[in-house]
């Protein structure tokens, strides 16, 4: 069997054709639609907990297709050209550049697992073994926090006491301030409410940047520390923002701002 020249020349395009159609997902008025976009769309869904299936790619290819012949018609139009689009459009370069550098800072300076124990072990130590239950009554001038000592010492109720509070978070509440550690307030405050026993009130006022405090410990339990691997993705997560910021802290420094 033999070939002539004219039809030779046709089977060798049509040979040479298939990677390049093979490579588009779609041709619309001349203008390819490259497959790798569409396995792009691909991976974004099926990470977001789509599986993969023919409908799926079927689906993505129609709007690839329908978004080709939109941005041709806009391009005809002239809308592509305007600076608004422009300024739109390196916005939007900027945001996936900028995650692309963060994704790829992260691959190399990845947190360890030994800096999620050590940060565990800060958190822990920080927190202390005990959670205090506990009321305050807040008030501007350290003479009205004395005048409400006295009026506990001679048998007004703390909780009546309370609602002149400037706390008004707790003031409703009788001045409690439910169970928390003592890294959870201000060091003269759980300086002076880890001294009290149960049923105590602090006998003199205790000053912090807020005001004046009149403190009551109710009751102390050993605390409830979450488990490292309870806790493990929010310290690995805050690791990874201590880092990034200091990342680009040190590109600013480095950076000519005028």
């Amino acid at each position: 069997m033999t070939f002539k020249p004219a039809r030779l020349l046709v089977l060798l395009f049509a040979i040479a054709s298939i990677p390049a159609l093979a490579q588009n997902l779609a041709v619309v008025n001349g203008k390819a639609i490259p497959s790798s976009r569409a396995d792009l769309m691909v991976k974004q869904m099926t990470s977001q907990g789509q599986p993969d299936s023919p409908q799926l790619r079927g689906a993505i290819k129609e709007e690839l297709i329908n978004r080709e012949i939109l941005m041709q018609e806009a391009d005809k139009q002239g809308l592509s050209s305007s600076q608004d689009v422009k300024n739109q459009l390196e916005l939007a370069r900027q945001s996936i550049v900028i995650r692309a550098l963060i994704a790829d800072y992260l691959k190399k300076n990845p947190v360890s697992d030994a800096d999620i124990k050590a940060e565990y072990d800060k958190f822990k130590a920080q927190a202390g073994d005990k959670e205090y239950h506990a009321r305050h009554i807040l008030v501007d001038k350290e003479e009205d926090a004395k005048a409400i000592i006295a009026k506990l010492k001679a048998g007004t109720k703390f909780e009546d006491l309370a609602k002149q509070s400037k706390d008004t978070g707790s003031a409703a509440n009788g001045g409690d301030l439910d169970w928390a550690t003592p890294a959870s307030f201000v060091k003269p405050f759980s300086d002076a409410m880890v001294a009290l026993k149960k049923g105590e009130v602090t006998q003199t006022p205790v000053q912090t940047q807020f005001g004046w405090h009149v403190i009551q410990l109710e009751d102390v339990r050993p605390a409830k520390v979450p488990t490292l691997d309870e806790v493990k993705p929010q310290i690995a997560e805050a690791l990874q923002q201590k880092k990034l910021q200091a990342y680009q802290e040190e590109l600013r420094k480095k950076a000519k701002v005028q």
